[in-house]
């Protein structure tokens, strides 16, 4: 009960959501979060924080970058539960849309490569 309960005080606040949501459909590291959610790397790195205090997040490393994924006994087992309570309504909400586009367009950029490197852009 107290993991549920855990869970749930994480993922609710809307920006923890929205980076669960996207991780839910790919592994992605800080510098694509900033670029699809456009907030600044400590408040994305803060959220993954929590996130991963909840057990609902984990990381790796992966040369210089940290890539976070959503570890598979939480997938199994929360996500459908996420999706059946949310219902259809919760898919087409506009910032889920939105941020389904940026998706698309951050790994049509290539952005986790653009920023390698360069000034500001801190790969971990």
């Amino acid at each position: 009960m107290k993991e549920l309960i855990r869970a749930f005080k994480a993922l609710s606040d809307s920006t923890r959501l929205r980076i669960f949501l996207l991780l839910m459909e790919r592994e992605l590291c800080v510098c694509e979060l900033m670029f699809i959610l456009d907030m600044p790397q400590s408040r994305i790195s803060h959220q993954l924080r929590l996130l991963r205090d909840a057990d609902l997040v984990e990381d790796k490393r992966e040369g210089r970058w940290i890539i976070y994924a959503i570890p598979r006994n939480v997938v199994k087992n929360l996500a459908p539960l996420l999706r059946q309570f949310a219902g259809a309504d919760f898919a087409d909400s506009a910032s889920v849309v939105e941020d389904a586009k940026r998706l698309g367009l951050c790994l049509r950029e290539n952005v986790r490569k653009k920023t390698k490197g360069k000034a500001g852009q801190s790969p971990v």
